[in-house]
C-alpha cells in the first residue's frame, strides 16, 4: 500500500506541484511582455519618422536653391523665388537666385554685381506694409515709387490772372503762372540685422518674416528721424529744416509759425488758443485734410488743454486704428518732433500729403555676410529713398515764444 501510493507521486514533489501556474496566468504574462514589446516598437518608430522628419527638412532648404524636386509637399508649394530667396538667406546658396528675372514683382538678380540680392516680393511687400504702419511722417505724407536717381516734383504756386471782360472792351493781359521745380534726391537708406547661423538651421525658423520685422524697425527709425530733422546731407531734408518766419511774413520757401504766447512753454491763461490759431493759419484748402505731428510728451500737455466751455480739445480715437484728433483733426505720435522749450517747434500742422513728398525706389538689396561677426550672419539691407517739402504753405509749425 504504502509502496503503490509511492510510485504514484514519483518524480513529482509535492510541494513542486502545489506551486505551478495554472493556464490563465502563463497567458496574461505571456500577453503582457508581448504589450511591453509592441509598446518599445512603437516608440523606436515614432523616433526614427520624427529623425527622418527633420532629416528631409534640412535636406529642401539645401536643394531648393539648386532647382531639384521638393521633398515635402510644403515646399512644392512655395514659388521659385521663395525657394531660391529662402536657400540664400539661410545657408548662402545664390544659384536659384542668379536664374532668375525682373517680370513684374517677380524675382530680379540684375543688382548680383552690385553686391546682394533683390529681396522677394512677399518680403519687400510686408516690410513696405510695417513701415506704413508704424506713426511717422510717411503715414500722411505723399509717397512716390521711382526708377531714377531723383524727383523732380513741377509746382505751380500762383493763380492764373483772370478779369471780366465786356463785348466791346479789350481784353487785358492777365499775370502768368510761376512754376517751381523741387527735385527730390534718393539717399542710401541701410539696415544690418544679424543672426547666429544656428538659428537660421533651424526649418521651424522664420527667417523671411524675422528678417522684415528687423528691416522694417530699423528704416522706420532712420526714417521718421530724417523727415522730421534731416538736414539733405545723404539723408532727405526733414520738415524742420527750413527757414521759419511768423506766419504774417511767410513767403514762399519759408514755413510760417505762430507763437505759444509764453517764453518756455504754454501761455497760462488759455493754453489753447495757440492751437486755434495755429489750425487756421492754414488755408482753408490745406486745411481740409489737416493733420497735427508731435511727440509723446507734447501730447501729454495738449490733451489737457480745454475750451472756454470746459470741454477738452483732445478726443481719442473711437475705433480700433483710428488716430486720436485734436479739434477734430487727426494726430500722427512722431518722437522725432521736438519738445516743449524756448524758441522749439514742438508741434506742426497741416496737409502734409501735399506739403512733403517721399521718393524711394522700389528695390530693396539684401547682402548676406557670414564671416564678419562669427557665429553670426550679418544681413546688409539697403534702399533708395528722399524726401522734401512741395508745398511751403501746406505746413505750419506752433513756435514756443512770446511772438
Amino acid at each position: 500500500m504504502t509502496e503503490t501510493k509511492a510510485r504514484a507521486g514519483e518524480g513529482l514533489p509535492r510541494a513542486q506541484t502545489l506551486t505551478n501556474p495554472s493556464p490563465a496566468a502563463e497567458a496574461k504574462a505571456a500577453m503582457t511582455g508581448f504589450l511591453n514589446e509592441f509598446k518599445r516598437f512603437q516608440d523606436e518608430v515614432k523616433s526614427t519618422l520624427k529623425h527622418q522628419e527633420e532629416r528631409l527638412t534640412m535636406l529642401n532648404a539645401k536643394t531648393m536653391a539648386y532647382g531639384r524636386p521638393a521633398l515635402s509637399a510644403r515646399a512644392e508649394t512655395e514659388a521659385p523665388h521663395q525657394k531660391a530667396f529662402n536657400a540664400y538667406l539661410r545657408t548662402g546658396d545664390d544659384d536659384g537666385l542668379r536664374g532668375l528675372t525682373l517680370e513684374g514683382k517677380a524675382m530680379s538678380t540684375a543688382v548680383a554685381a552690385d553686391g546682394g540680392y533683390l529681396v522677394d516680393p512677399q518680403t519687400a511687400d510686408r516690410i513696405q506694409s510695417l513701415l506704413l504702419s508704424t506713426s511717422s511722417l510717411r503715414s500722411v505724407a505723399n509717397v512716390v515709387q521711382v526708377e531714377a536717381t531723383s524727383f523732380d516734383v513741377i509746382v505751380d504756386r500762383s493763380e492764373v490772372g483772370s478779369g471780366w471782360a465786356t463785348e466791346t472792351a479789350a481784353t487785358t493781359e492777365t499775370a502768368t503762372p510761376i512754376i517751381e521745380r523741387i527735385s527730390i534726391k534718393l539717399h542710401e537708406l541701410a539696415a544690418m540685422p544679424k543672426a547666429s547661423q544656428r538659428l537660421l538651421d533651424d526649418s521651424a525658423f522664420d527667417v523671411e518674416g524675422w528678417l522684415a520685422e528687423k528691416i522694417a524697425t530699423r528704416f522706420t527709425r532712420a526714417e521718421a528721424a530724417a523727415f522730421i530733422n534731416g538736414d539733405g546731407v545723404d539723408k532727405p531734408r526733414g520738415i524742420l529744416l527750413p527757414t521759419k518766419v511768423a506766419d504774417a511774413t511767410w513767403t514762399w520757401g519759408n514755413i510760417g509759425y505762430v507763437p505759444t504766447g509764453a517764453a518756455s512753454d504754454f501761455a497760462t491763461t488759455n493754453p489753447a488758443d495757440c492751437i486755434v490759431n495755429l489750425v487756421y493759419a492754414l488755408g482753408a484748402d490745406y486745411r481740409a485734410n489737416g493733420t497735427f505731428l508731435m511727440n509723446s510728451k507734447t501730447v501729454g500737455a495738449v490733451r489737457k488743454m480745454k475750451d472756454a466751455d470746459g470741454r477738452f480739445l483732445w478726443s481719442d480715437g473711437l475705433a480700433a486704428g483710428e488716430p486720436s484728433r485734436l479739434m477734430g483733426y487727426p494726430v500722427v505720435v512722431s518722437e522725432d518732433m521736438p519738445d516743449v522749450a524756448a524758441n522749439a517747434y514742438p508741434i506742426a500742422f497741416g496737409d502734409f500729403r501735399a506739403g512733403y513728398t517721399i521718393a524711394e525706389r522700389p528695390d530693396l538689396r539684401i547682402l548676406r555676410d557670414p564671416f564678419s561677426a562669427k557665429p553670426n550672419v550679418l544681413f546688409y539691407a539697403n534702399k533708395r529713398v528722399g524726401g522734401d517739402i512741395t508745398d511751403f504753405a501746406a505746413i505750419k509749425l506752433l513756435k514756443v515764444a512770446v511772438s
